[in-house]
């Protein structure tokens, strides 16, 4: 087993995408009964590529009484057919995590692991890192999930104007004695071979991920395999930060 991967749960069952009521309600045909059921989507980005009618997906029961739906969807069937997408946006923080602890990803190999979760300036980060010699480095992770289907994936798929906030926050972390900054893309599918900012989507994103590249706070982005049985994080893939990244 990956140093950087988990299982899902058995009990998930296959569904079938009916539409979505708002940004966290999918109504799906529960494939065993035939019955519409409504399930959380832990993931409020557009997803309109994923998100289709008949879409299979793979929902997991929960036992809360104070949950207002019975489900939650963990993952979509690619349109290709070939594949799976994982629909958590809490995913990428873990896989990331274990792949910072067990110094799996090239672009940190100097780099220790401190602690999730840590607050500096006005924001709270998703890892702290830390070198031999003592200089700190603070770690934004972002899922990725957009894809041109032509083996290019993209980030935001909506607009994000806290991610913005945060990138420019990285901006001047970075600038700090002893401090370091780094933006990690984990894209939640295996067919993604490179990263690039979605323009068209978010051009302020866009241009404060590019300004933050220029001013030294590392890029890097992954990818992962994802199936029914469970997810595992491979390896790292390249951020292409030039302005080529037109719609497809």
């Amino acid at each position: 087993m990956s140093l950087a991967s988990f299982d899902f749960s058995p009990s998930m069952t296959l569904s079938y995408f009916a539409e979505r009521p708002n940004r966290f309600i999918i109504t799906c045909i529960l494939a065993s009964k035939g019955t519409e059921i409504e399930a959380h989507l832990p993931d409020s980005g557009r997803l309109t590529e994923l998100l289709k009618p008949g879409a299979e997906i793979y929902l997991l029961p929960n036992n809360n009484p104070e949950r207002k739906t019975a489900y939650s969807a963990v993952c979509v069937k690619r349109p290709d057919g070939k594949g799976w997408v994982s629909l958590n946006s809490t995913v990428p923080n873990r896989l990331s995590g274990l792949a910072l602890k067990n110094n799996l990803l090239p672009s940190f190999e100097k780099w220790n692991y401190v602690r999730s979760e840590y607050t500096k300036g006005r924001s709270r980060w998703d890892h702290l890192l830390e070198t031999d010699s003592g200089e700190k480095m603070v770690v934004e992770v972002k899922g990725v999930t957009l894809t041109d289907n032509n083996q290019t994936g993209y980030f935001p798929d909506a607009v994000t104007a806290r991610g913005t906030k945060h990138v420019l926050e990285l901006i001047d972390i970075n600038e700090e004695k002893g401090w370091h900054a780094a933006l990690l893309f984990v894209a939640q599918r295996s067919d993604i071979k490179e990263l690039k900012p979605a323009d068209w989507i978010d051009p302020a994103f866009s241009q404060a991920m590019r300004k933050a590249g220029s001013a030294g706070v590392l890029t890097a982005a992954c990818r992962c395999d994802v199936s029914p049985q469970g997810m595992r994080l491979t390896d790292e893939i390249p951020v292409i930060l030039d302005k080529s990244a037109d719609k497809f």
